[in-house]
C-alpha cells in the first residue's frame, strides 16, 4: 500500500512538470524524491531477494537527488530536460503498472513466447499457475518487471525528451522496443533455465536468502542478467539511439558533466568553473 502511495505522488509531480503551470521545478521535486522513495519503499522485497543492486542504486541515489533538487530550483535546463524525459518514461510505464489488465496481458505474451521457447529447446517444465513455470522443484514467476517494460518506458523517455523529427521519435521506437523485448526474454529463459538445473551453486555465504538451490537465481538473475545482460543492452541500444538522434550524445555529456561536477563539490574538491569569455 505504502508503495503505491509514493508512486502515485511521483507520477502526479512528473505529471504536473509537463503541465503549463507555475512552480514546475516543485513538482519535479516532489516527483524526483518520491521515485527515490520507491527504491527505498521496496527494500524489504530486496532483502528476500538478496539483491545487492536496487539497495545500491538507493544508497547512491540520495546525493544525485539532493543535487537534481539543487539544480531544479537553479532551473537547470539539463535537469529540466532530465525530469521531461522522467516524466515521459512515466507516462509510457504506469498504463502497465496501474491497469491491471493492460499489466496481465504484458506479462501473458512474455509467458506464451516463453513457452514458445521452451518447446524448441525441449526444455521441460509446469506451468502451475498462469505465469508460474515449474521444473523439478524450483519455480520462477514471470511478473511485470521481467517484461522490460521499464527499460523500455524510461529510454524512450530520454530519447523523446529532446527535440527531435517525428521520423526520429518512431525510428528510436523502432531500435528500442524490439532490442529490449529480445534481450529480455533471452533474460527470462536463461534466469529459468539456470535457477531450475541449478547451474550456479557456488558461495551460498554471500549468495543465499535461506532457500534451498537460491544460488543458482542470485547469480543468474542478480549479477549475470542485471550486470551483464542488462548492461549490454543499455550500451547496444544507447548507441542506437545517439546515431539516431545526435543531439542526445551532446545531453549525456552534459549530464554527466554537471554531475561529475557538483558531486566533487560535495567531496570538498576545488572545481575551476568555465570562464566565459566575451
Amino acid at each position: 500500500m505504502l508503495e503505491a502511495v509514493i508512486a502515485a505522488v511521483s507520477f502526479a509531480g512528473f505529471l504536473v512538470f509537463l503541465l503549463p503551470v507555475p512552480y514546475k521545478k516543485w513538482f519535479a521535486a516532489i516527483g524526483w524524491t518520491a521515485l527515490v522513495g520507491i527504491l527505498f519503499a521496496h527494500f524489504p522485497k530486496y532483502f528476500a531477494e538478496n539483491n545487492i543492486i536496487y539497495p545500491l542504486i538507493a544508497f547512491l541515489a540520495l546525493p544525485a537527488l539532493w543535487i537534481t533538487i539543487k539544480k531544479l530550483n537553479e532551473e537547470n535546463n539539463v535537469v529540466f530536460c532530465m525530469t521531461r524525459a522522467a516524466a515521459i518514461g512515466f507516462l509510457i510505464f504506469a498504463p502497465f503498472a496501474y491497469i491491471e489488465p493492460l499489466g496481465d496481458w504484458l506479462i501473458g505474451a512474455n509467458v506464451m513466447i516463453l513457452e514458445w521457447i521452451f518447446a524448441l529447446l525441449g526444455y521441460s517444465y509446469s506451468l502451475i499457475e498462469w505465469n508460474l513455470f515449474m521444473h523439478y522443484i524450483y519455480s520462477v514467476k514471470i511478473i511485470l518487471g521481467c517484461t522490460g517494460i521499464q527499460a523500455i518506458a524510461l529510454i524512450l523517455g530520454i530519447a523523446w525528451s529532446i527535440p527531435s523529427t517525428s521520423r526520429q521519435k518512431a525510428l528510436v521506437f523502432l531500435a528500442v522496443v524490439p532490442s529490449i523485448v529480445v534481450m529480455n526474454i533471452i533474460r527470462n529463459v536463461f534466469v529459468i533455465i539456470a535457477y531450475t538445473e541449478q547451474w550456479f551453486p557456488f558461495l551460498p555465504e554471500i549468495a543465499s536468502n535461506g532457500e534451498i538451490g537460491y544460488e543458482s537465481y542470485f547469480w543468474s538473475h542478480n549479477i549475470i542478467s542485471e550486470f551483464g545482460l542488462s548492461l549490454l543492452t543499455v550500451i547496444i541500444v544507447g548507441l542506437a539511439i545517439i546515431t539516431i538522434i545526435p543531439d542526445l550524445k551532446e545531453f549525456f555529456v552534459d549530464v554527466l558533466r554537471l554531475y561529475h561536477t557538483e558531486f566533487r563539490k560535495l567531496a570538498g574538491k576545488t572545481v575551476k568553473e568555465p570562464v566565459l569569455q566575451n
